[in-house]
């Protein structure tokens, strides 16, 4: 499938690797920069969402989305994404990306809204529960060359999944980010306090991008036995 991922924010928190490896499932490992795994916030606007062959479909083709996601290598040493939650609000976009993907989306009441110093994001999860919000505002800043951090945080190309048990994975290709430096003018969140972890490592660190525009592989059966 084809999307752009628009107006992105990258919030990036360290932990301790224990505290993230426990979480994953068989035949992936974390990875480490500087000693410390990390672990992500990104807001963003999915635009000109499409399937191959197939034209964007009206009401489909835009949307906010917000995922929770840390970084990993595959049994072969693929490095890639590891999503423990992902937030879409149309119905259709959740129920795909969990059977085609396996991914865990949940539906939620989103927006993306930007004027000309910052980008406003809200999510409330579409249930009952109020451990899952996200309301963030990004005051983006000067263009920067990505050095070896943002590099190792931004440019993964797989990602992975669990599907009937089984680990899966997808390929993503797509240009380098153009990244900006960012500040936060207002944050609140307990998506990564859902996940039942302890507390990280300072405050986050942020990015942000124009965005990028995608192109997704089917997804495909890793061989744990390889």
């Amino acid at each position: 499938m084809y999307q752009s991922w628009s107006h992105i924010s990258f919030l990036h928190w360290r932990y301790p690797a224990d505290d993230i490896q426990r979480l994953l499932p068989r035949g992936l490992q974390v990875e480490l920069f500087d000693s410390d795994a990390w672990l992500g916030v990104t807001p963003f606007l999915v635009e000109h969402f499409r399937l191959r062959l197939l034209p964007p479909i009206p009401w489909l083709s835009r949307f906010p989305e917000t995922n929770v996601r840390t970084y990993v290598k595959g049994p072969n040493g693929e490095p890639g994404i590891w999503f423990f939650s992902l937030e879409a609000s149309p119905r259709l976009a959740v129920i795909g990306g969990r059977s085609l993907y396996g991914l865990p989306y949940r539906r939620a009441n989103m927006s993306v809204e930007r004027d000309n110093q910052t980008t406003t994001y809200g999510s409330q999860r579409a249930t009952a529960s109020r451990r899952a919000v996200v309301n963030l505002v990004v005051r983006p800043g000067r263009r920067i060359q990505p050095g070896e951090l943002e590099i190792f945080l931004t440019a993964r190309f797989r990602l992975y999944s669990v599907r009937a048990g089984r680990l899966w994975f997808a390929d993503v290709e797509h240009k380098p980010w153009p990244l900006r430096e960012a500040r936060i003018s207002f944050l609140q969140q307990n998506l990564v306090q859902s996940l039942s972890i302890g507390e990280p490592r300072g405050a986050p660190l942020i990015h942000y991008s124009s965005g990028v525009h995608t192109k997704i592989s089917r997804a495909s059966l890793v061989d744990l036995d390889a």
